[in-house]
């Protein structure tokens, strides 16, 4: 069976970019009847693009184009998320872990965090629990997840966050190394001013805290802090790799291979690395398949090519969850075998 575990409906910042990648999206579902770049061709997208605005991100019609990707994919399971920090009920959590302060990331930060946070978790909670049965007739399972940001020492404020709603699955992410949002490309300079080795060595120290926090379903993109392509002589993080390994063995989590740094952003990889595949093959670690889209025409990238990754690795089964249970089901559609978490 093909799944994508891990697939976002939209994120700010909201600029002139973010609109012509809605109507990217728009455009490959419904083509437009007019020449590009003619101004006919610029009022019908803007048009368009406008009734996607008003409409907003949890409408049915902007979640069922993910059912449409994703059956033309041939997926038979979507795990949809946003990510905590959209959430208005969550500044107190993020404000208090992130640099905030007067300096210039700082205020770069504080600028993103109010231009990402713009939804409450009960519309988005809502839009999926009443999109379930309008996917489930056209034969595709969709689940309700949360991407939350772990910060160590944030862990009760986190799971008192998690514990509102009823979540199919709760993914863990590091994307804030010491404050620092690593993976926004107005903040990448600062690789320039880090020790490299230091800075994987506090990554994979949070990554693991993350996985021993036992606060989450499966754990995303384990070595993202390569996102720009920032890295050491990679055998220098072997060590880390088999200690991440080790800790998702030890506290029976899982994690996911990810196809979106492949496809966009500049080191152009999974995650984890081929290296790192195989450490965590070694231990036996689960996984599930995502391509972390943000668009509905993402929806299902390179999920068949990570599939026949793991099946010529001899993984027969991959994670699949429903209510913060873990389900193993067989990639060649055999009956699943469950295992529960909570």
């Amino acid at each position: 069976m093909s799944i994508d575990y891990h697939v976002h409906l939209e994120e700010g910042p909201y600029s002139f970019k973010w609109l012509n990648r809605t109507n990217k999206a728009l455009g490959h579902f419904k083509q437009h009847s007019l020449d590009k770049h003619t101004y006919g061709w610029l009022n019908e997208s803007m048009e368009r693009v406008m009734e996607r605005i008003r409409r907003g991100a949890y409408h049915e019609s902007w979640v069922d184009l993910y059912l449409q990707e994703a059956k033309r994919k041939g997926l038979k399971e979507v795990g949809i998320v946003d990510h905590l920090y959209r959430f208005h009920e969550t500044r107190p959590y993020f404000e208090k872990h992130l640099d905030l302060s007067d300096t210039d990331i700082g205020k770069m930060q504080q600028n993103w965090l109010n231009q990402v946070m713009t939804e409450k978790f009960e519309l988005f909670v809502a839009a999926i629990e009443k999109a379930k049965l309008r996917w489930a007739k056209q034969g595709v399972i969709l689940r309700l997840g949360i991407e939350a940001d772990y910060f160590p020492g944030g862990e009760k404020e986190l799971q008192k966050l998690v514990e509102q709603y009823e979540w199919d699955f709760v993914i863990g992410s590091v994307h804030f190394l010491d404050g620092w949002g690593f993976d926004n490309p107005d903040s990448k300079d600062q690789y320039e001013n880090v020790d490299l080795y230091l800075a994987y060595e506090r990554f994979f120290t949070v990554v693991e805290k993350a996985i021993r926090s036992k606060l989450f379903d499966f754990i995303a993109h384990l070595d993202n802090f390569k996102v720009f392509g920032y890295r050491p002589d990679e055998q220098l993080l072997v060590p880390h790799y088999h200690r991440i390994a080790k800790a998702l063995a030890e506290t029976n989590t899982a994690t996911e291979i990810n196809a979106g740094l492949y496809y966009r952003y500049p080191i152009k990889e999974m995650c984890p690395s081929p290296n790192f595949l195989d450490i965590l093959l070694q231990h036996r670690v689960h996984f599930t398949i995502s391509s972390d889209s943000h668009f509905p025409d993402d929806v299902g990238n390179f999920v068949e090519r990570n599939k026949q990754a793991l099946l010529q690795s001899g993984v027969q089964r991959v994670a699949t969850f429903d209510k913060r249970k873990r389900i193993m089901k067989a990639i060649g559609e055999l009956f699943p075998v469950e295992h529960r978490l909570h």
